[in-house]
């Protein structure tokens, strides 16, 4: 059974929908997750933040992969990216606001609405303002059970991504977080952070009013 709880140098894990399957490998210093999710029906691979250690996300993605797409412009995140694009020649996607802050050129970009497909799966885009101005999430609204959330660095257990305490920068992540995912997704949502463990909304719904009254 899945749980997400995955550890640097260690196995991944894997969740395996009726339509898309999710591998989640943790990676790197910061404890960063990569996930890889490859469409059942026809094969097509997508890789959600090549943040280091590229052998061992090549080693997980083999050479069929189509497309890295990168939440946001902290170099945690990109690390690798270059070599994983050397090897495979996926092409790159991110929002353009954090597009320029990666060394890799970007070559599709996302914004609020877009839908990455991988296949016949698609996500769509959510843009989350505070983190970074360019953070991106995504949405698999899955037709066969609850909405699952890649939510980058933007939402964790506990609170929302650092806003390195600027008020303006906090109020603005809590705001979207808030009004696009918990506002829009029931508690059964499944969330898959940038680093760490994953959650669902229902365990974190209780908290936002703390979280906005801590101010992070």
């Amino acid at each position: 059974m899945y749980t997400g709880t995955v550890t640097v140098g260690g196995p991944g894990d894997v969740r395996e929908l009726p339509q898309l399957i999710i591998s989640k490998l943790a990676v790197g210093d910061f404890d960063n997750n990569a996930y890889l999710l490859r469409c059942r029906d026809t094969g097509e691979q997508v890789l959600i933040d090549a943040a280091a250690e590229p052998d061992r996300l090549i080693a997980l993605t083999g050479d069929a992969l189509q497309k890295i797409v990168t939440t946001h412009g902290h170099q945690d995140h990109w690390n690798a990216l270059a070599e994983v694009v050397t090897a495979t020649g996926a092409i790159t996607m991110a929002h353009p606001i954090d597009a320029p802050a990666i060394p890799v050129p970007t070559d599709v970009m996302l914004e609020e609405g877009s839908v990455l497909e991988v296949g016949r799966v698609q996500l769509r885009v959510i843009h989350l303002i505070g983190h970074t101005d360019g953070s991106i999430a995504f949405v698999y609204d899955d037709p066969d059970g609850p909405p699952h959330l890649f939510t980058g660095d933007c939402l964790f257990p506990g609170g929302v991504g650092n806003t390195w305490g600027d008020p303006a920068r906090f109020q603005s992540l809590l705001d979207g977080v808030e009004a696009k995912l918990f506002g829009e997704f029931p508690d059964e949502t499944w969330v898959y952070p940038g680093h760490g463990h994953d959650t669902t909304l229902g365990a974190e719904r209780p908290h936002l009013a703390q979280w906005r009254e801590r101010g992070w």
